[in-house]
């Protein structure tokens, strides 16, 4: 398919192998396969294939002829086979206990019925493993058992067919095997700016005054945050509609919706709002005739929603979903994201999801399930979503908390995982007693409802509940993570451009480091950033591996030399931050909502030690107006001998003139500001 994917097709010789495969794109490229050769080899690119009878396997070797992967097909089962090596393996979706996969044996069965759901979340199972040898492999449908307890790994289907696809993706680096998977299944869409702020999850509403009062709040009390979420009524006694599936506003909570909406809008609120499907859901809205009056098609089904998105909702939240069938989720994925273009040409759809297949990423964001507030829960989040980014979905968070309370959901716990969630794409508070989730929450004297929680017995404790210390340490994250949006915004970008997730494994940039690839309790956030939640309760030091190289203490803004476990003191305000030298990292002025327009420049903190570079990318956030080319990128290059940094207005792109920008060395603390209005500046520091 390219000069790094390889699609195995098979079938029996009565049958036709399938042409097309679900959550795969047909390939724009034409890449030619020699044959003939004298060893009887099949050249591609830099690679060579063989086939072999007994047994019937596809070999795929380099140009030292060693191999890199091997697909074997038996032929009186419907089991594939393929080489494990000798690294660890990683993918297989959402949802699972540990890192490596290796050694597991998973059933690849959706939704959140697994014994793991309290812990690990709802299970999103994708057929694709990826190792750090440089090899990716996707077994298409039917959905088979991964097995991979021994030597190789085997899949399995429960379904009496040897038909099937099988691709493998190599690549020389990480990054490549990534991109492949990528130009697959799909390179993840550009998200709106606003979809990377903070959202405030609602569940039991008592009245219109409290609906405007939590978002009167936020702006009183100067707390970032971009869009207000509502549960639909059916999860709770009071939701935004009147039942389960509906689409009608519930009149004693939203008695004039468009309003209400309007005066969210103005005090610049994004507005999201819950649904769960029909169960017989399939097809796409562009479906016509007998096809889109079919019970359950798409195209009925995205009419419903047409009077709520002219009212003015901003983005939704397709819950449930578990039973249907990947090709049925994979298409509700698709209805949320080309429904709303069809409503809202000019701007850019949201859509978070509970459910999805391969390909989802082109589509919208995926979200963890109904998981415990529990320490465990947390520690596991973290290496849940690293992974999930290892199957191409950058778009990803949890319910900040934990979805279910328990005895252990005290504000420590609520602080760490508010602390982890500002650096998850999704930034998101929800739960059961949601008035807890508030960053507020824990200093109003009462819980608010606890909405069956109060079973749990003596729970929260009163001291609890007067807690002032936990909204100013929230303030604290929610400001930094929208200091942070044109960093976040600009590694977006590069999750588009190229497939790469915003959490990262260590061992993405660091392939050939084993301790890297053991590391599933911290991670890369972008090129720069090296975040280690702290998942531990009442911890005064969080052990964090630093790899080979100079590392700056973000908080201390202190060197430290990697390589090495290093024990990082912590506090409950406080989550071990690094940087690498070489960082480049742009930072812009606190806003209450992402597209605050503020006088104040960004700042490009250098982080010295070694060369490196950024690309900052700015468009309007919103629109589709970047694919016209009306978005700058400016490669910002640090040589840190000269200490000389270069910016440069990419080949392609806009310079907005007359853009200023704040120059900080970090070793030094001093400032230049600098006006863009040449294609390329150059600052001596």
């Amino acid at each position: 398919m390219t000069s790094g994917i390889l699609r195995i097709s098979i079938a029996p010789s009565v049958a036709t192998p399938p042409s097309q495969e679900l959550g795969v794109l047909e390939s724009p490229h034409e890449v030619t396969l020699h044959t003939g050769d004298a060893d009887g080899a099949v050249r591609w690119g830099r690679y060579s294939i063989r086939v072999e009878e007994e047994p019937l396997r596809i070999i795929v070797m380099d140009a030292e002829q060693k191999v890199r992967q091997e697909i074997q097909f038996d032929t009186d089962s419907t089991a594939v086979r393929f080489r494990l090596g000798a690294r660890p393996v990683f993918g297989l979706g959402e949802g699972l206990i540990g890192y490596d996969r290796r050694g597991t044996k998973d059933g690849m069965h959706n939704g959140q019925d697994t014994p793991e759901l309290r812990t690990a979340g709802s299970r999103v199972p994708i057929p694709w493993v990826i190792s750090p040898e440089g090899w990716g492999v996707f077994v298409g449908e039917p959905m088979g058992t991964f097995d991979l307890t021994g030597e190789t790994g085997v899949v399995r289907s429960p379904v009496a067919t040897s038909t099937r696809n099988v691709y493998v993706v190599l690549g020389e680096t990480p990054a490549e095997v990534l991109r492949g998977y990528a130009e697959l299944t799909g390179y993840p869409h550009l998200p709106p700016l606003w979809s990377l702020g903070y959202m405030q999850s609602h569940r039991t509403l008592a009245s219109r005054d409290e609906v405007l009062g939590i978002a009167k709040t936020f702006r009183e009390k100067k707390l970032p945050c971009d869009a207000l979420i509502y549960l639909g009524t059916g999860f709770c006694p009071s939701g935004w509609n009147t039942g389960h599936g509906s689409f009608t506003f519930n009149a004693d909570v939203f008695p004039d919706p468009a309003e209400m909406f309007r005066q969210f809008h103005e005090e610049h609120f994004k507005v999201v709002l819950h649904v769960v499907p029909p169960y017989d859901l399939h097809g796409k809205i562009t479906d016509t005739n007998a096809a889109a009056h079919a019970p359950g098609d798409a195209a009925a089904y995205w009419a419903e929603h047409m009077p709520v998105e002219e009212v003015g909702v901003d983005g939704w939240w397709p819950d449930e979903g578990d039973l249907l069938p990947p090709d049925a989720r994979l298409e509700r994925n698709e209805m949320y994201w080309e429904g709303q273009i069809q409503a809202h040409p000019e701007r850019r759809p949201f859509a978070l999801h509970r459910n999805g297949y391969a390909g989802l990423q082109r589509y919208g964001w995926l979200w963890s399930g109904d998981i415990d507030a529990r320490w465990k829960t947390l520690a596991a989040q973290v290496t849940v979503g690293i992974n999930i980014g290892l199957c191409g979905i950058p778009y990803w968070g949890t319910d900040t908390g934990g979805f279910i309370p328990t005895k252990e959901l005290t504000p420590e716990l609520y602080l760490r995982w508010f602390q982890f969630s500002a650096f998850c794409p999704l930034f998101r508070s929800h739960g059961v007693a949601w008035k807890m989730r508030l960053p507020w929450g824990w200093d109003m004297g009462t819980p608010g409802p606890l909405e069956g929680a109060g079973a749990i017995g003596s729970w929260p404790a009163p001291q609890d509940l007067h807690n002032a210390h936990v909204e100013q340490i929230c303030r604290k994250y929610l400001e930094l993570r929208y200091q942070l949006l044109p960093y976040l915004y600009s590694t977006a970008d590069q999750a588009h451009g190229t497939g790469m997730p915003l959490m990262r494994a260590l061992w993405l940039a660091y392939p050939q480091d084993p301790k890297a690839e053991t590391i599933g309790d911290q991670y890369l956030w972008g090129d720069h950033f090296l975040v280690a939640p702290v998942t531990e309760q009442s911890a005064t030091q969080r052990t964090v591996y630093l790899p080979v190289g100079t590392w700056w203490d973000f908080w201390k803004n202190e060197r430290t030399v990697g390589g090495a476990i290093v024990m990082r003191e912590v506090d409950i305000e406080t989550i071990p931050l690094y940087l690498r030298a070489g960082s480049i990292v742009p930072m812009g002025p606190v806003r209450q909502y992402a597209t605050d327009t503020d006088e104040e420049p960004i700042t490009l903190r250098i982080y010295p030690g070694t060369d490196g570079r950024f690309s900052l990318y700015e468009d309007d956030g919103i629109s589709f107006r970047y694919l016209q080319g009306e978005f700058m990128r400016i490669e910002c290059i640090w040589e840190d001998g000269p200490r000389k940094l270069t910016l440069e207005c990419a080949e392609g792109t806009r310079l907005f003139p007359g853009k200023k920008m704040t120059i900080r060395a970090m070793d030094k603390g001093t400032n230049q500001v600098v006006t863009l209005n040449d294609r390329v500046t150059v600052i001596q520091l």
